[in-house]
């Protein structure tokens, strides 16, 4: 029988691309891959791939995107993060926790995802 294997690839559909694409490299810090599909940005994360991309739905059909969705991204320093999106006046929806990976906390993207962040664990 046939089964999933796993997560291999990441992306949030967006209202405005362009907006994502800055908020995603310059002021969460991701590198933007040196090739995308048309009509997405995809980001070098590792190791699953995270992209941004256009809509195939009508996003303003619904009163939350990503509404039951748990999103987490391994990060090297949660609060020195913390504090860059603070002080870019980012939305954050969870102040910083030490929770169960670790320091944690939880942001808003321009179109209202909630992304969690957390203390990487095997940080080279």
């Amino acid at each position: 029988m046939a089964k999933l294997i796993g997560p291999d690839f990441v992306a949030l559909q967006v209202h405005d691309l362009d907006a994502s694409r800055r908020f995603y490299r310059d002021t969460v810090g991701l590198e933007v891959a040196s090739s995308s599909p048309p009509n997405v940005v995809v980001f070098n994360t590792s190791p699953i791939p995270f992209a941004v991309r256009e809509p195939m739905v009508e996003l303003d059909a619904v009163p939350q995107l990503g509404w039951g969705i748990a999103l987490w991204f391994s990060c090297d320093d949660p609060d020195a993060l913390y504090t860059t999106l603070l002080e870019a006046g980012v939305s954050i929806l969870q102040e910083p926790i030490d929770g169960a990976f670790g320091r944690q906390f939880t942001f808003a993207d321009p179109d209202g995802y909630a992304i969690t962040t957390h203390a990487r664990s095997d940080t080279p």
